[in-house]
């Protein structure tokens, strides 16, 4: 009755506010409110936010909100329950011409402040082209209130030959209309179902080979489920699952993932996955090229050298992450070099993103590029920029010279420990065991230890000044050195920047932006160039 008495309405449906697409929510409670005539439709508004309370009125609980202000109660006449997905494809597409609202938008403003209308180049064309649907290959109808699939028939002959769907932020959640529309579109390969919140389980489902990208972003499903698609999506290559709070990876069978035998890439962004040992568990993933875990709460790596070999389903000889070459890992919360170092142990790891962590971030007494690159012997892209062979050659010479200035202690075996690469790195680059910043030798044993260093000043308020050639403690700090730099250019009153001049073949040259760091903590040796520049 209270269904009736709500519009047709029911609990569980997906709904948004008359008129505004982009305000969806989920219907919680149908019936009468105390102190108010007429039937009431209760809304928990998606994201947390949106309503006026938790689902509670005047004393009375009628549902539980998901936020404490998420929840609101409206009339049915203030909602709307969507539309059919080929009635949102004519919206979209099958335009004889333009609406007066889109024809005003098409102007510029003359010298005179005047409008002037416009007309797109192309645009004659392309609505020419989709009076024929059959042409279309790519569609998107995001956010435009799509609830049902409608009419498979329908679909199948509006567009028999899409390719790629977009279905973000709209109404959809029962997997049996995803698996229906995908099986009305054999031709259908790429479906983004971003913004839907969709149900966390089904009964049955048929195999759907044609699907190779599926996108999950924010469409609150549990890793429970995420097995479970594995049967219908048994051909995935790609698989996107932003911000859906997957801070853990439940196994039913087994300690590891198994299934996805062709899955490349597995996005796992934003998800507040704080330990690893979780990705461990996908160890075996045969076919895992690229790991997306950007902006997660990571604190330590490391490489699973202790699971067995064969790997959890009899296969013989099958290392961990056997064909991961893309990892990334952007603003986790990475601090230590061990996760750095056990990097190199992934048998086909090239790419590797770690900005935005403490251990890159020299600001916070983290690594340079240089540091990583020398440690990471196998990356060829870092941080999203290629390591050519010169700035690997460069990179690991100086850190060579950085742990030859400052080791902690002369054993070896703490050596390795500290920086397993030093001497693998040492013996390559033919360096001896002596500090590189001592080439000269004199009478002075003090004058032994200097390195000599050229200083350019290029700052525009500077004057024309010859470059100077200095010989100085390889403990000097940036600090003392602008101070140092104020003296020997009679600078005054002007705020310093500090640059290491790159060799040949670098662009941009380094800020030394550290105040505390040594020259020798930050692998400058004899010969380097530091460029003296002002704050603009």
């Amino acid at each position: 009755m209270a269904a009736a008495g709500a519009a047709g309405f029911r609990l569980g449906q997906r709904v948004h506010a008359a008129g505004d697409p982009r305000r969806s929510g989920t219907v919680r409670y149908l019936g009468p409110v105390d102190g108010h005539s007429g039937d009431w439709v209760g809304v928990d508004w998606d994201g947390g936010a949106g309503g006026r309370h938790d689902g509670s009125l005047a004393g009375r609980r009628y549902f539980s909100a998901a936020g404490d202000r998420s929840a609101s109660f409206a009339r049915p006449s203030a909602l709307s329950a969507g539309i059919a997905l080929p009635d949102a494809l004519r919206l979209r597409y099958r335009v004889d011409d333009f609406t007066k609202e889109e024809q005003d938008e098409m102007y510029v403003f003359s010298t005179s402040q005047k409008r002037v209308s416009v007309e797109l180049v192309g645009t004659n064309k392309v609505r020419d082209k989709l009076k024929n649907f059959d042409e279309l290959l790519c569609a998107s109808v995001s956010f435009m209130g799509v609830s049902s699939i409608g009419s498979l028939e329908e679909l199948q002959g509006l567009v028999p030959n899409l390719r790629q769907l977009d279905l973000t932020g709209n109404l959809i959640s029962q997997w049996q209309d995803i698996f229906s529309l995908c099986q009305a579109l054999p031709s259908l390969e790429v479906l983004d179902l971003t913004n839907n919140t969709m149900e966390n389980d089904f009964v049955e489902s048929p195999l759907l080979k044609n699907i190779r990208v599926l996108v999950l972003n924010n469409c609150g499903v549990s890793w429970e489920l995420i097995e479970k698609l594995n049967v219908p999506f048994a051909c995935l290559t790609d698989l996107h699952l932003i911000w859906n709070k997957l801070n853990i990876i439940t196994t039913p069978v087994g300690k590891f993932v198994h299934g996805f035998d062709t899955l490349r890439l597995l996005n796992l962004e934003d998800n507040h996955i704080v330990s690893w040992d979780e990705m461990v568990k996908l160890s075996y993933l045969r076919s895992l090229e690229q790991l997306h875990l950007n902006k997660n709460k990571i604190k330590h790596v490391r490489y699973p050298s202790n699971l067995p070999s064969s790997g959890p389903l009899g296969d013989v000889a099958v290392p961990a992450f056997e064909k991961l070459q893309v990892l990334l890992l952007g603003s986790n919360e990475i601090e230590d070099f061990p996760s750095v170092d056990s990097l190199n142990l992934f048998p086909s790891l090239m790419d590797v993103r770690i900005s935005d962590n403490p251990i890159a971030d020299p600001a916070k007494g983290g690594a340079p590029r240089f540091v990583l690159v020398a440690r990471l012997g196998n990356v060829k892209i870092l941080n999203g920029s290629e390591v050519s062979a010169r700035e690997r050659r460069e990179a690991e010479i100086r850190y060579i010279r950085l742990v030859m200035g400052k080791a902690e202690s002369s054993d070896p075996e703490v050596l390795k420990q500290l920086h397993p690469r030093f001497a693998e790195l040492k013996a390559f680059h033919g360096i001896e065991d002596e500090k590189p910043t001592s080439r000269t030798s004199g009478p002075q044993k003090m004058a032994s230890g200097l390195i000599s260093i050229t200083l350019k000043c290029v700052g525009p308020s500077m004057g024309e000044k010859q470059p100077l050639t200095k010989k100085l403690p390889p403990a000097t700090t940036v600090g003392k050195l602008k101070s140092l730099c104020e003296s020997f250019f009679k600078l005054k009153d002007i705020k310093l920047r500090l640059f290491l001049e790159e060799e040949q073949g670098c662009p941009l040259p380094q800020l030394l932006e550290e105040e505390t760091a040594s020259l020798v903590e930050l692998g400058i040796g004899t010969g380097a160039t530091i460029i003296v520049d002002e704050e603009s």
